[in-house]
């Protein structure tokens, strides 16, 4: 007989049925085999008002049950459909809690059978899912969902996914099943029965796994797909006519429309690497420089044979060139050509790691729910990418850090998972790349590491180039943290502190007492000791900041304060100097041992063994306490001329916990060494590279002055002048004379505004301080919600999630700072109106920017006009770049910072963006403008 699942769905009046909330819906739909053999739904008297805005989510009125049936008439058929059965809802504790409470309060015993929670389950079955919402896998698993959040369609589109989740179930292999058995005691769902069943099942009758999974060192993966070689005798033809309207593109894509500027782009770019020149091209929005460089960097590299690195600044920019614009140059192009995504190390699981954890006995339910997925995962992923699975905490998440490639030794010959490592696989596919897709972030590694990171390669596009100097500091400059030291010390460990150190040990043992009793001693003395001492360092710097920043008046939030490691005088920096020393003789001596106790396991431990893997990473470790000792020196002991040392502390943080930070001040030497000097051509592009029509500011400041690199400037092609329009306020307040003022002015002008486009409106700050306190006087205002008020900080949640539910609501307004000056692409209806609260100069003490100002001082030079202005220009590009992103679009850029028209300096600003009205009236009249532009006929 099959087994009984129950699937339930209630749609109530809140979220607390202990405060009183009730069910005023409920779907019920009863899975037996595969497919629903019964339904059952009705409304539910609630004795009390419906809120408006369940009313509004649910479309239930209270008129809709006010004739209903109370909990207690219909109880009866609930729990005859329960029994014997799983109960199963999309989010159990939800459903559960309310079903156990009602039926408590109609006097019957509250459910306490299996349980199956779709979310939990759909999180391990289909781990690459875009998302685990009903509606979002309804929409993926291709289910109709025609009325969601009705209790009865909701219950129907739960049961067809849980017959999807058994159907995925019966198809896993033994050996996975195996260890989703072993894991099974650890989920909230009681499906270990489920699995066990199905493994015993496939075992008893010898079912076959598919054959596109294979058994390595006990666990089932994906075979490995054998990628075929490009014929390099294939014509490359058809470049010079691309772009033309009878061209390649043409006649491929229905929706391409010529535009010239690209066909120029394109050119540009064609003519810098076959001359072997560097090149600066920027490019407005709408200009399509994606494609423009990707056509001659994949030419040139088919007709040369010459590997073309493309880098951009997010993960996300790569995969939309991996997943939009490669494919389109694929149908194309009349060639094949190799396109190789590559990443860092940290972004690939690490199979050797993750069996060595699956093996061990995982210690939290997170632990629980991302081993299994990962059992799941790796019957269907190739690249071993994090980026395809929904992990809970991604790539920056404590777990994966368990289970992603790091820097653990590689051996052919002593390492037999290295067939099967991803991170090796994704390399050498890069080795034979055409074009490889990388990251800045990877790219300046490459360039600082002394090992090859990046296959070699002569010619690079940088996309988003603005962002290059700031990189270039970041990855070539040094940051170091208690935290992450205290890290790498547990992960050693001693005999008697958990860790490599001591799961080792116990190899050594059995094979021989090579370390006397007393050796063994000394670790664990001087590992306390180095415990102390460095607790003792970061406790001292962190009083240090805390002293000298309270010497400045600024005692509330993050701590953050400038030093010389060179010059410091003071008996307390004294005292700092001396603690390092000691650390480091410590380390001196710890690292000697540990290299030994290494060297002595080494030819001891059997090859492919856990105790080989655990080796790597013993050794993994000892290695990144060689780079902390080198980072202690260049931190705290010595000091360059052109870098500028920080460190942060939380004012209300742990009183070890301090954040040490040196950047070069000026990068162009460095880029002219490390990068220009080295390649035979490097594009940057951006849409953001002149102030004035000149590239004379990024030219100096990443060292291209001796390149002479050549140069192009394409506007967009959009209608500015009749779709965008730039309005100031000319009464509005002045944040000289007050910010509590020019708040209030902010939060007026942005509710009035927003009450004509119908939200819709981006605010762009410069200041999370003055956004926070904007949001809370617009939430005053907003009693009866008018708008979904959405703030960076504020509310919880990644940039992309602030952006779905801002795209979510239809009159909404976004409130956010730095991460949402670029890179945000909100098209069409969705953004009418960007409002600019002030011009986007860079933080006065910022320490970088006050190094950099001080240099211009001097050396005699204006440092407003050298430093702050250029960066405040470019930034301001940037975003006004959010508002026009599609030829049709149509919108308002409100300045609300009036220097942009009455300061000397303002010009510099507008000559930065396209010909388009300015407007200088005040908010009232603005007001009009806005209404006008948006409703006239």
């Amino acid at each position: 007989m099959p087994d009984k699942f129950v699937v339930i769905d209630t749609e109530t009046t809140g979220n607390a049925p202990k405060n009183g909330d009730k069910i005023i819906q409920i779907g019920i739909s009863v899975v037996e085999g595969d497919r629903i053999t019964e339904t059952f739904s009705s409304f539910v008297h609630p004795f009390t008002h419906i809120p408006v805005f369940i009313q509004q989510l649910t479309g239930i009125k209270d008129d809709d049950v006010a004739d209903a049936p109370s909990f207690v008439d219909i109880a009866p058929k609930i729990l005859d459909l329960l029994n014997d059965a799983y109960f199963v809802a999309h989010n159990v504790p939800f459903d559960l809690k309310f079903i156990n409470q009602e039926l408590e309060y109609a006097g019957f015993p509250p459910f306490k059978g299996k349980i199956i929670d779709t979310v939990e389950c759909a999180r391990i079955l289909y781990p690459s899912a875009p998302g685990y919402q009903l509606s979002q896998l309804a929409e993926w698993l291709e289910i109709s969902h025609d009325r969601p959040h009705q209790a009865d369609s909701d219950a129907i589109v739960t049961a067809s996914v849980l017959i999807h989740l058994l159907d995925k179930l019966k198809s896993l292999p033994k050996k996975t099943l195996a260890w989703l058995d072993s894991l099974a005691l650890g989920l909230e769902s009681d499906i270990g029965r489920l699995i066990k069943a199905r493994k015993n099942e496939k075992v008893r009758f010898s079912m076959e796994d598919d054959d596109r999974i294979e058994e390595f060192k006990g666990i089932a993966l994906k075979k490995q797909v054998k990628t075929k070689t490009t014929d390099n005798e294939e014509q490359v033809e058809g470049e010079s006519s691309f772009f033309s309207t009878d061209g390649l593109l043409a006649s491929k894509w229905d929706q391409y429309e010529y535009r010239k500027a690209q066909e120029q782009m394109s050119t540009k770019i064609k003519e810098a690497l076959e001359s072997r020149e560097h090149a600066l091209v920027e490019a407005g929005t709408g200009i399509g420089k994606t494609i423009a460089y990707l056509v001659p960097a994949l030419y040139y590299s088919k007709k040369t044979g010459q590997r073309v690195v493309v880098s951009t600044h997010t993960i996300t920019l790569q995969e939309q060139l991996m997943h939009k614009e490669i494919p389109l140059l694929r149908e194309t192009v009349p060639f094949s050509f190799d396109s190789v995504l590559l990443k860092g190390k940290s972004h690939y699981l690490c199979l050797r790691k993750f069996k060595q954890f699956l093996s061990t006995a995982p210690s939290t339910y997170e632990e629980v729910l991302g081993l299994s997925q990962i059992l799941v995962w790796i019957l269907e992923t190739e690249t071993g990418d994090v980026e395809e699975i929904n992990i809970a905490g991604g790539s920056g998440s404590t777990f994966w850090e368990k289970v992603c490639t790091d820097d653990s030794i590689f051996s052919k010959a002593s390492q037999p998972w290295f067939s099967r490592n991803f991170y090796e696989r994704a390399k050498a596919r890069a080795d034979k790349a055409d074009l490889l897709i990388t990251n800045h972030a990877l790219l300046f590694a490459d360039i600082k590491k002394k090992e090859n990171l990046l296959p070699s390669y002569k010619h690079i596009v940088i996309d988003e180039a603005h962002h290059l100097d700031e990189l270039a500091s970041k990855n070539l400059g040094t940051n170091l943290n208690y935290f992450y030291l205290n890290q790498v010390l547990q992960r050693i460990g001693t005999q008697d502190q958990p860790g490599l150190f001591q799961q080792l040990l116990e190899y050594e043992q059995v094979t021989q007492h090579y370390f006397s009793s007393s050796w063994y001693q000394k670790r664990q003395d001087y590992y306390t000791l180095l415990k102390y001492e460095m607790d003792e360092l970061f406790r001292m710097l962190h009083q240090f900041c805390r002293d000298q920043t309270i010497q400045k008046h600024t005692d509330v939030g993050r701590l953050s304060i400038r030093y010389n490691p060179g010059n410091e005088k003071s008996s307390e920096w004294q005292a700092i100097k001396d603690t390092v020393q000691r650390i480091l003789i410590l380390f001196e001596e710890e690292e000697k041992a540990w290299l030994s106790f290494y060297h002595f396991l080494s030819p001891r431990v059997p090859s492919g063994s856990n105790e080989e893997g655990k080796l790597y990473d013993f050794k993994t470790a000892v290695e990144q306490v060689e780079e902390i000792c080198e980072s202690l020196v260049s931190l705290l002991l010595e000091e360059d001329n052109n870098y500028v040392y920080w460190m942060e502390v939380d004012n209300k943080g742990a009183a070890n916990a301090t954040y040490l930070y040196s950047r070069p001040v000026e990068v162009s030497d460095l880029l002219a060494d490390l990068l220009f000097a080295k390649k035979d051509s490097v594009i940057l592009t951006s849409a953001a590279l002149t102030i004035k029509d000149s590239f004379s500011y990024v030219i100096k400041k990443w060292g291209l002055e001796d390149f002479g690199p050549s140069e192009l400037q394409l506007t967009s092609n959009y209608s500015y002048d009749k779709r965008a329009k730039l309005l100031v306020p000319e009464d509005m307040a002045l944040i000289k004379n007050g910010e509590k003022e020019f708040i209030m002015a902010t939060a007026e002008f942005i509710y009035h505004a927003a009450s004509i486009t119908e939200g819709k409106m981006l605010v762009l700050f410069t200041s999370f301080d003055m956004l926070r306190k904007t949001y809370y006087q617009l939430k005053k205002w907003d009693d009866e919600s008018d708008f979904a008020l959405i703030a960076q900080g504020v509310k919880s949640g990644s940039r992309s999630k602030l952006m779905k539910t801002f795209r979510q609501h239809e009159q909404a307004i976004l409130l956010g700072t730095n991460a949402f000056w670029e890179g945000i692409d909100i098209p069409g209806e969705d953004l009418s109106c960007l409002v600019i609260v002030r011009l986007p100069f860079p933080p006065p003490d910022e320490p970088q920017t006050q190094a950099r100002i001080e240099q211009m001082k001097r050396e005699g030079k204006n440092a407003f006009a050298n430093v702050t202005l250029p960066q405040a220009v470019l930034r301001f590009k940037q975003g006004f770049g959010r508002l026009i992103r599609h030829k049709n679009d149509k919108g308002v850029v409100v300045v609300l910072d009036r220097r942009i028209l009455e300061s000397s300096y303002g010009t510099d600003f507008i000559q930065s963006l396209p010909a388009l009205p300015i407007i200088q009236k005040p908010s009232d009249d603005l007001l009009s403008e806005i209404a006008t532009f948006f409703y006239e006929e």
